[in-house]
């Protein structure tokens, strides 16, 4: 399971205007118009797919909940992606 708040780089409280303009940030960072990089292609699908997830209210609280469950069903697991996403960020 992907970290959609991570890869747009974002609180897990985030408001909209937040969210909208995180995924403003990045898509215009990796748009395989302006970035060359062979990587920047797949980031910028995950960055879509993060931003249509979390700006739609019912799609957000069915992720949340979902992300809630593996962090008590899976926590190992799901710390190492999580932080696999976050020194990603970091290290960019």
């Amino acid at each position: 399971m992907q970290d959609y708040y991570a890869i747009l780089g974002i609180a897990s409280d985030a408001a909209n205007d937040t969210i909208k303009a995180a995924y403003r940030k990045k898509a215009l960072q990796l748009h395989p118009d302006r970035n060359a990089a062979p990587e920047a292609i797949d980031q910028f699908r995950d960055v879509q797919e993060a931003y249509e997830t979390l700006s739609h209210a019912d799609r957000r609280h069915d992720y949340d909940e979902n992300r809630r469950r593996n962090l008590l069903d899976k926590p190992l697991e799901t710390a190492r992606e999580i932080w696999k996403h976050y020194l990603e960020g970091v290290l960019q």
